[in-house]
């Protein structure tokens, strides 16, 4: 990861010596369970523990010579030990028993740290969204004018997309971390099921059903890919605040801290340089996804083609969720709504109400809906064009009344418009509420 985006607590679980500690650990919990059930000799478990040094730049003089990781690791350790009891220290595993439980365990620090992050996304974009349930915007659809909208919804929207990855993270936590200790090509030549069952219980994990030699990489897709449907929420909530910080909308503005500037030329300038930034990352990280689903495909029981891949793409996917999550949290704390601004559109516009007026016309009226839709889209063309209520409303007046029917439609204040398009909002927010409590 480069410095700008680099999350220091992500770095450090995938910094080599953590990687190595991960080794050590379930190194020692196959000991533990060794020892436990006969295997080897009492106490091997406490002197190995007590005298294993990890030195990484140990291991990587080793490895110069071995060119091979795990016996590097190894060699690292039983150097340091008693020929009498190093003997026993990766006794029946093979490399990817330790490799990718260790992994496993890198995957759930990882997910401990930035499931957190991805809550406190969460509650920011709820509180915001509370805070305006009942500012009434412009909806849009095809990024022109629709029909007045709480504000509030758009941003609980976003909160509810980031709950559903919640829960999709939660139960990836409970269920997809696996521990395997079977042996070469996973047939448990030397150690058995209840050994490996020994250990997943000692590091807080499950057994991987079926292991060859590797744990079957579709669970890591799987969390690559619950990654990048948080950066697509993440992008999405971008776009629109980049769409309504638009000069033209200007419904909203990032915040501007003290000495920023926005241009390197134009002082008048105050771009959405997060949400820009944001939405570059979120490209990042779903190209992830496709590194994550062609490392499913290894030959035979295990290649090592996943290797090299993974050693770049995991540190990078979980620093940048990390760093996005913070950063969007961030921004949306110190958002400027500009409500006042927001309403006055809704006063503006208002050949919105041609929807509310068919609806009226259909139940007064026998005329098809196809030829109310007529009637009301000609008014309010007409009211479109010369920018007036009055025009909308009395020429759907007189055309009703060329039909030979005579209608009374009601002329709504700012007060009832709301009341007519957020009528139904506290529903929205409490079934949303509900989904939200129970993650």
């Amino acid at each position: 990861m480069i410095p700008r985006y680099e999350i220091p607590e992500i770095a450090q679980i995938w910094a080599d010596k953590h990687k190595f500690e991960k080794y050590v650990e379930v190194e020692l919990a196959v000991l533990n369970s060794l020892e436990k059930r006969g295997i080897i000799p009492q106490n091997t478990y406490k002197t190995i523990k007590e005298k294993c040094i990890i030195n990484p730049s140990r291991i990587d003089e080793i490895e110069q010579i071995t060119r091979h990781d795990v016996i590097a690791f190894c060699t690292s350790i039983t150097e340091n030990l008693d020929p009498k009891v190093s003997k026993y220290f990766h006794f029946g595993v093979t490399s990817s028993d330790i490799i990718d439980t260790a992994l496993t365990l890198q995957l759930k620090d990882s997910i401990a740290f930035y499931k957190p992050l991805l809550n406190n996304l969460i509650i920011s974009l709820q509180k915001l969204a509370i805070e305006h349930k009942n500012t009434l915007c412009m909806g849009r659809s095809h990024g022109m004018n629709a029909e007045p909208m709480s504000f509030g919804q758009k941003w609980l929207g976003f909160a509810l997309e980031l709950a559903r990855r919640y829960k999709d993270l939660c139960e990836f936590e409970n269920n997809e971390l696996t521990c395997q200790i079977s042996g070469a090509v996973g047939n448990y030549t030397i150690l058995s099921t209840d050994i490996e069952a020994d250990v997943a219980c000692e590091l807080g994990l499950k057994v991987e059903e079926v292991s060859t030699q590797v744990i079957p990489r579709d669970r890591i897709a799987k969390l690559i890919n619950i990654n990048s449907l948080i950066a697509d929420a993440i992008e999405r909530t971008a776009l629109e605040i980049r769409h309504l910080h638009h000069s033209d909308i200007a419904e909203l503005h990032e915040g501007f801290a003290k000495g920023q500037k926005g241009s390197s030329t134009m002082p008048h300038k105050k771009n959405p340089i997060s949400g820009e930034n944001l939405s570059g990352l979120a490209r990042v990280l779903r190209s992830h996804l496709i590194v994550a689903h062609e490392n499913t495909l290894l030959w035979h029981e295990r290649d090592i083609s996943h290797s090299s891949a993974e050693r770049m793409i995991l540190p990078d996917n979980f620093g940048l969720i990390s760093y996005a999550l913070k950063r969007m949290t961030n921004t949306i704390n110190n958002l400027v709504i500009h409500k006042e601004f927001i309403e006055k559109k809704v006063e503006n516009n208002f050949t919105y109400l041609s929807s509310f007026y068919l609806h009226q016309l259909i139940l007064q009226s026998d005329l098809t809906r196809e030829k109310l839709y007529e009637l009301t889209q000609q008014a309010a063309f007409k009211g479109h064009e010369q920018n007036s209520r009055d025009v909308f409303y009395d020429t759907l007046i007189q055309l009703m009344s060329d039909c030979g029917i005579k209608i009374n439609l009601p002329r709504p204040d700012f007060s009832e418009i709301k009341n007519i398009y957020l009528k139904n909002i506290d529903d929205v927010f409490k079934r949303s509420d509900n989904f939200i409590r129970n993650l």
